[in-house]
């Protein structure tokens, strides 16, 4: 699980330009889109769902889902362990 984390750390890094960050600043239980956690906004969820869909062949088809599934490394790394596909 560790290492899903990792890539997945990676990987938001990779996509939503932030250089600035390595994924030693992004800590496992904080919120992606609270202004305490990244601070990450519904455009960058829409990378994280390409990601999903990309590396683990997961399509989130409902949106309402995302909420909970995208609420940090945590949420997001479990999630991927149980549905993905490749």
């Amino acid at each position: 699980m560790d290492t899903l984390k990792e890539e997945l750390k990676k990987a938001l890094i990779e996509a939503l330009n932030l250089e600035d960050l390595t994924s030693n600043d992004i800590e496992d239980d904080k919120p992606l889109f609270a202004d305490d956690g990244l601070g990450l906004d519904s455009i960058d969820a829409l990378e994280i769902i390409l990601i999903l869909e990309r590396n683990y062949g997961i399509r989130i088809a409902d949106p309402k889902e995302g909420k909970a599934i995208f609420y940090s490394i945590n949420t997001l790394a479990d999630y991927v362990e149980k549905n993905r596909k490749k």
